[in-house]
C-alpha cells in the first residue's frame, strides 16, 4: 500500500481534493482551499509525492502518483456514504487527475482540469518547456533561479502580482531532483485515447494566454471527454488560479454546485 502523502486540509463539507503542478506545493492552491472552507467544503490540497515532506514513489511514473493520490482519497473519505470526492488538478496535476479518473472512476464525482493536456508529445509547448527546464538543471541552477525565470514566462498580463510571487516561492521549494523525475515522467504521459472514458462531470479552465497548454488543447478535450464544459480566462496564462484567484474560485464553486454525474 503506499505511503500517505501529506497535505493540508481546512473546511468541513464535500471533499475537494487539489493536484498542483510540477512547479507547485501544496500552498498552490492555497486560495482555493480557504475559499472552498468558508463556503461549506472541505479544501485538501496534497504535497504530490517527492514534493515537501511526501515521501517519493519508486519508479517515479503516474501509475504510482496515481495509486497515491488513491490511498489519500480512501483515507479522506473513510466509510463516508459517498467514498469519492471532486478532483481538482493543475499542469502536471492535471495530468494525474485524468489518470485517476480513468484508473478509479469510482473515486471521482467531479473533475476540474486547470491548464493541462491529455499528453506530451515529441517538439510540442509542454516538451519544449520541459526540455528548458531539464537543460537548467543539467547546467546546475539553483530552484530560486529557475523559479525567477520560467514564472514570468507563465503568467498572462492580466496576473494577480501577489499571485505570482506565491507561484516563484513554490517553484523555488521544489526539490530539484524531484522536479527533474516529474519533467521526465510528464514527457511518457499520453491519455488521448482514454478521454472518453471519463464518467464524472468535468470543467476544462484555460488562460487565454498559456503557451503551454492553449485554450485550443483544453477545447479538444473538451470534445472527447462526454460531459465536459470549458472556461477560457481572459488575460490569463498558465496559471490562472493564482494569476485570477476570484473569477477562478467563482467558476469552481458554480461547477461544484450544479455538475452531476449522469444517472447509470
Amino acid at each position: 500500500m503506499p505511503v500517505l502523502p501529506t497535505f493540508s486540509m481546512l473546511g468541513h463539507g464535500p471533499t475537494v481534493v487539489l493536484l498542483h503542478g510540477s512547479g507547485g506545493g501544496f500552498r498552490s492552491f492555497a486560495p482555493q482551499v480557504e475559499a472552498l472552507a468558508s463556503l461549506g467544503f472541505r479544501g485538501v490540497a496534497w504535497s504530490m509525492p517527492g514534493y515537501g515532506q511526501s515521501v517519493p514513489v519508486e519508479p517515479y511514473s503516474f501509475m504510482g502518483l496515481a495509486a497515491s493520490c488513491a490511498h489519500l482519497i480512501e483515507v479522506l473519505m473513510g466509510e463516508a456514504p459517498r467514498r469519492s470526492v471532486a478532483l481538482v488538478g493543475h499542469g502536471m496535476g492535471g495530468m494525474l487527475a485524468q489518470e485517476v479518473a480513468v484508473r478509479r472512476p469510482d473515486l471521482v464525482h467531479q473533475l476540474v482540469l486547470v491548464a493541462t493536456a491529455p499528453a506530451v508529445q515529441p517538439g510540442d509547448s509542454y516538451d519544449h518547456v520541459i526540455g528548458e527546464g531539464l537543460r537548467w538543471l543539467d547546467e546546475g541552477r539553483d530552484m530560486v533561479a529557475m523559479a525567477d525565470a520560467l514564472v514570468p514566462q507563465l503568467v498572462g498580463p492580466a496576473a494577480l502580482p501577489e499571485g505570482v510571487q506565491l507561484a516563484r516561492f513554490c517553484q523555488s521549494q521544489v526539490h530539484a531532483a524531484t522536479w527533474r523525475r516529474a519533467l521526465q515522467a510528464m514527457r511518457g504521459f499520453d491519455r488521448r485515447a482514454a478521454l472518453g472514458q471519463i464518467a464524472a462531470p468535468t470543467l476544462l479552465v484555460a488562460g487565454e494566454h498559456d503557451r503551454l497548454a492553449p485554450p485550443g488543447t483544453l477545447a479538444a478535450m473538451a470534445q472527447a471527454i462526454p460531459a465536459a464544459q470549458l472556461l477560457t480566462l481572459p488575460g490569463a496564462g498558465h496559471l490562472p488560479h493564482l494569476e485570477q484567484p476570484d473569477a477562478f474560485d467563482a467558476a469552481l464553486m458554480h461547477f461544484l454546485h450544479t455538475a452531476r454525474m449522469r444517472p447509470h
